[in-house]
């Protein structure tokens, strides 16, 4: 087991994703990249949900729809400015509601698929969402997920100092946290994705237009200060990457679970 990540200020994170409601779309790169792959990893699963939560949405992205028209879809987040409803919202078929990933308004066994795309590193402890989505599935219905893995922002935490950036959850960790949950025949994998920015302007505008900045219960309250950010900047360099290490993973809610069945399957890729 690593050791716990540090806290997460529920009412601080929720105050970034409101202000950044607006810039999101534009600012939020990797987050459409993932949501892109988790798609394709659809492909290769045999379902035809009709109710779909998209836990932790922010600005609802029409993929799911598209592969689900006739599902009906709810797009939930804890900030209620990233519900404003896009364009394409398709009357009657899709719904937005504002709630904690670990407090779900919606009845046990409603949904029978459960997405959460780059959310969960959100919460400080991860199984209390788990088992929230586990007690909205249907039986046999499947929880996939994405999130953030602990080399992600490396270089920024290099940069800035630990203390100034999120600490993220092994993979294998939450494997264990969905068995524990009560989920079946869980499946992680995690891949390296690095981005390239033009300058460091540009990689902290992105974290900031998209509410990535700390949110951390321990993080400095003290303004950073001009020098601070020169010395920020120049520990990014003049052509920073960001490393994002992304953790993929799926499982059932079984119709009936054997207790005494415990495996958990392991793949690592890097690209």
């Amino acid at each position: 087991m690593s050791a716990p990540s540090p806290e997460i200020d529920r009412r601080a994170a929720r105050r970034r994703f409101e202000r950044s409601a607006g810039t999101y779309r534009d600012s939020s790169r990797l987050e459409s990249e993932v949501s892109g792959r988790m798609l394709e990893r659809l492909d290769y699963i045999k379902l035809a949900p009709r109710r779909i939560l998209d836990a932790g949405s922010g600005p609802p992205r029409p993929g799911l729809a598209k592969r689900y028209p006739q599902a009906l879809s709810v797009a939930l987040d804890f900030a209620l400015p990233m519900l404003r409803k896009p364009r394409w919202w398709l009357r009657g078929r899709e719904y937005s509601v504002c709630a904690e990933l670990d407090r779900l308004p919606l009845a046990d066994g409603s949904v029978d698929l459960v997405w959460s795309n780059m959310a969960l590193h959100w919460v400080s402890d991860p199984l209390p969402a788990f088992k929230e989505f586990r007690r909205v599935l249907t039986a046999n219905g499947l929880l996939m997920f994405s999130t953030l893995g602990p080399d992600s922002l490396k270089e920024l935490r290099a940069a800035a100092g630990p203390a100034r950036v999120h600490g993220f959850i092994d993979m294998h960790d939450l494997g264990d946290m969905l068995l524990a949950s009560g989920l079946s025949a869980p499946v992680m994998d995690m891949e390296v994705l690095t981005l390239e920015y033009r300058d460091a302007d540009t990689l902290l505008g992105d974290l900031r237009g998209s509410g990535q900045t700390s949110a951390r219960a321990d993080r400095p309250r003290a303004l950073s200060g001009r020098d601070f950010a020169r010395r920020l900047r120049r520990g990014l360099g003049d052509k920073p990457t960001a490393t994002f290490e992304v953790v993929y993973g799926h499982a059932w809610r079984a119709a009936q679970v054997d207790p005494g069945v415990k495996t958990v399957r392991v793949f690592k890729t890097i690209s």
